[in-house]
């Protein structure tokens, strides 16, 4: 099972283990992530399973598509060129290790 690693805006780190095919918004939550709200179940819809991707990361994950770079647009905390909407990243092995910071806010 690949491992996430969210790391919450105090530093503190919360690991946690992923299946395959999941969102990384779905795994938050069914984890207590605290900082994942994810009020629109994983449509895109809301921004409020808003991430930050580690920059050794960002490059490995599928490209951002129009609908969620202008749900980004919308997210509480300030959009940065590592913005993600976590309902977007499907788990797979091949994110083992991915590094995750979560905003301040997200609503």
């Amino acid at each position: 099972m690949p491992t996430i690693n969210f790391i919450h805006p105090d530093n503190n780190s919360q690991f946690i283990e992923a299946n395959d095919g999941d969102s990384v918004m779905l795994t938050a939550m069914i984890h207590a992530v605290d900082g994942i709200v994810g009020e629109c179940g994983g449509c895109a819809a809301c921004g409020t399973c808003h991430v930050y991707v580690d920059g050794g990361w960002v490059g490995r994950l599928p490209a951002v598509d129009s609908n969620e770079d202008e749900m980004l647009d919308s997210v509480a905390a300030q959009r940065l060129p590592n913005s993600r909407l976590s309902c977007q990243i499907r788990i797979t092995s091949e994110l083992d290790g991915l590094i995750l910071y979560l905003p301040e806010r997200q609503v």
